[in-house]
């Protein structure tokens, strides 16, 4: 392969990318705006490409799904930071604040992914293997007494779950200061120490 034939190639590919990187970003910004099941069409006008771009790029509607939960977990990395606090009580209320802030960032993509979730084995992966993250985290900076407590340590985690966070933004109306307030409070009474 001559030198301009490697240009080229090397040009088309940055196109390709890039405007598969469009058409995620399109995607993205619909459901931003609300529409938890965008058509392929919308998402070839936002991104200004044409319908035929979009299927270049991604088989059906659930790889396009996939792609953007991929590009969505990278905001759970934050998770990954180290603490701050070196003992558990404040490593738990930074679990809170970092799962309530990712949870408020992330809702309308979240509740979009869960739509699609059952007809998709790449979302259904992506959402098992962040779950189990989480639990493993959780699990690890709580002391052995509430940890092994299966009862009191399923109900943290229920209380730091998305669909907790939803319910009580989406469902009861609280703001999210209210709602943050609910969980800190439930989940301070359940790690108080034993007696």
């Amino acid at each position: 392969m001559g030198e301009d034939e490697g240009r080229s190639a090397d040009g088309r590919r940055r196109r390709s990318e890039s405007s598969r990187d469009k058409i995620v970003e399109a995607m993205l910004a619909l459901v931003a705006e609300g529409q938890i099941t965008p058509s392929a069409e919308q998402v070839a006008g936002r991104a200004s490409v044409g319908l035929r771009s979009v299927f270049r790029h991604f088989k059906d509607m659930e790889s396009l799904y996939a792609a953007m939960t991929a590009r969505l977990a990278r905001n759970y990395e934050m998770w990954l930071v180290p603490y701050t606090s070196n003992e558990w009580r404040g490593q738990l209320s930074e679990t809170t604040e970092r799962r309530l802030s990712t949870y408020e960032k992330l809702m309308p993509f979240k509740r979009a992914a869960d739509a699609h979730r059952h007809e998709s084995a790449t979302i259904q992966a992506e959402h098992a293997r962040t779950l189990a993250f989480m639990r493993a985290k959780l699990k690890s900076i709580l002391p052995e007494e509430i940890a092994g407590d299966a009862l009191t340590f399923e109900a943290i985690d229920l209380l730091l779950s998305f669909e907790t966070w939803q319910r009580l933004r989406m469902d009861q109306k609280l703001s999210a200061r209210k709602a943050e307030a609910v969980v800190r409070a439930q989940v301070d009474r359940l790690a108080e120490p034993r007696q």
